[in-house]
């Protein structure tokens, strides 16, 4: 065996123990420095002390072409790039490896995905589609207007108790991410369906509940929102998230003002709540698009046509 293959032997056997013993993360970890080893060898490098920041550089632009004609996405090349820090670091305190050509290169940015929403009538559709009649469809249409207007996440909906609840003032106690707590209102249209749900129940009880009267779960939910999407014919892929998406994105449109939808949506920094701000814009111009005849470059007259 190598001395550079016992040292990566060591690694991996360091982040087993260190990863709560999880093969797939050492299988990734693996997978990452097997690259790196190509690229050292296709160069005539012997050792991980050879390589330095200018070489690393050349290997992560090498790497982020390794896929054809479809570059590595930011988020899969930082995920490498955190394998190959944890490996120097690794090396540094374990080997005595004096060099990290790592320590000045700067980390990838992250992707910022402009996040899944419906629009207003796309909502309306979804929630005024079910047969009231039968009492889980009831149920599936309590659920999925509470989560739209008050901005819920599916576990936050799915630990809803009914001491959460202010009937009076209309109002959720919502523990969120980090047990943040944070209050959010609901709509009166909601407040008598709401009561009537919750007709018998104590306290502690659970809000919405299954057939077996057991709390839903975040899959539960999934399930039963993609089953209605399918029943009215939405042909698409929907997904809880999404009414949170739909409910930051439709406040904004209205004018809500940005800092009380980041304390609506219970978001610790607004940066992350400006996201749905991006969503607006992309809507904005998306209407204009289709509804403005000059948008489009082949709606203008041309010289000879007049």
């Amino acid at each position: 065996m190598s001395l550079m293959d016992e040292q990566v032997s060591g690694f991996l056997r360091s982040v087993y123990n260190r990863k709560s013993q999880s093969m797939d993360t050492v299988e990734a970890y693996q997978r990452d420095i097997e690259q790196l080893k190509d690229y050292m060898l296709q160069n005539r490098i012997s050792g991980f002390e050879q390589m330095d920041r200018l070489l690393f550089l050349d290997f992560l632009a090498t790497l982020r072409k390794s896929n054809g004609n479809q570059p590595l996405k930011n988020s899969t090349m930082s995920r490498k790039l955190s394998a190959y820090r944890s490996l120097y670091k690794y090396l540094n305190a374990v080997w005595d490896v004096e060099v990290n050509p790592l320590e000045t290169v700067k980390s990838f940015k992250k992707e910022q995905k402009i996040p899944d929403f419906l629009f207003e009538e796309e909502v309306k559709n979804f929630l005024f589609t079910y047969d009231e009649s039968k009492p889980l469809e009831k149920r599936d249409r309590l659920l999925f207007s509470l989560m739209y207007s008050s901005g819920l996440r599916v576990s936050e909906v799915c630990s809803l108790t009914w001491q959460d609840v202010d009937f009076s003032r209309r109002l959720l106690t919502i523990l969120g991410k980090g047990s943040k707590e944070r209050i959010v209102p609901f709509p009166t249209w909601l407040s008598k369906d709401l009561q009537l749900h919750g007709v018998g129940k104590k306290p502690e009880d659970p809000v919405f509940t299954n057939r077996n009267g057991q709390p839903l779960t975040s899959r539960g939910v999934q399930y039963l929102m993609q089953k209605h999407a399918d029943a009215i014919n939405m042909h698409m892929k929907v997904h809880p998230h999404m009414l949170r998406h739909s409910f930051a994105t439709h406040l904004l449109d209205g004018g809500a003002d940005i800092r009380v939808v980041q304390e609506l949506l219970g978001h610790a920094s607004l940066s992350t709540t400006q996201i749905y701000t991006h969503v607006s814009v992309q809507k904005l111009q998306e209407v204009y698009n289709e509804s403005f005849p000059l948008s489009r470059e082949d709606s203008f007259l041309k010289e000879s046509d007049l």
